[in-house]
């Protein structure tokens, strides 16, 4: 499913360096940037991920005129609490500039796609309380579950 004039396609390996200003504006809207910023290491793993046939993880991106407007990665696994695996949509970024046309929502309906697809009993994914924008459309299109995320540093 697609925006107006939005297309979501799997991530391509040829897409790296119009990914790359996207995943580094994601992570440095986490905080994730200078002195903080991920080594370079992850995003290489991460980015291999995509392409390995024995990973879990994918990624999609929302392409607009031709120039990478948005991504997400979501990846399947298994859980205690279904046969089904369940899917969970870890990353979602579109580009301030794209923001307001649907590229969000186009990506979030083609993980939903998939997830279906890949026999997933529910698709799941979380985000910071202070993240208002992405909060309203969260809102629109999922179930506020009231489950509390926390954090255990094992390094």
């Amino acid at each position: 499913m697609a925006a107006a004039g939005i297309a979501v396609r799997p991530v391509e390996r040829g897409d790296f360096d119009r990914w790359l200003p996207l995943w580094d504006g994601y992570n440095a809207f986490y905080g994730r940037s200078g002195p903080t910023a991920l080594p370079r290491e992850v995003t290489d793993v991460t980015w291999a991920r995509f392409s390995a046939a024995d990973e879990p993880v994918y990624a999609l991106v929302a392409e607009a005129d031709g120039e990478l407007v948005g991504f997400t990665h979501f990846l399947l696994h298994r859980s205690t609490t279904a046969i089904a695996p369940s899917c969970y949509l870890q990353d979602l970024f579109t580009a301030p500039a794209a923001r307001g046309r649907g590229a969000g929502r186009a990506l979030i309906s083609a993980v939903a796609d998939r997830a279906r697809t890949a026999g997933a009993a529910r698709l799941y994914w979380h985000t910071h309380e202070t993240n208002r924008t992405a909060r309203r459309l969260y809102d629109e299109v999922a179930e506020l579950t009231g489950f509390v995320v926390y954090s255990h540093p094992l390094g």
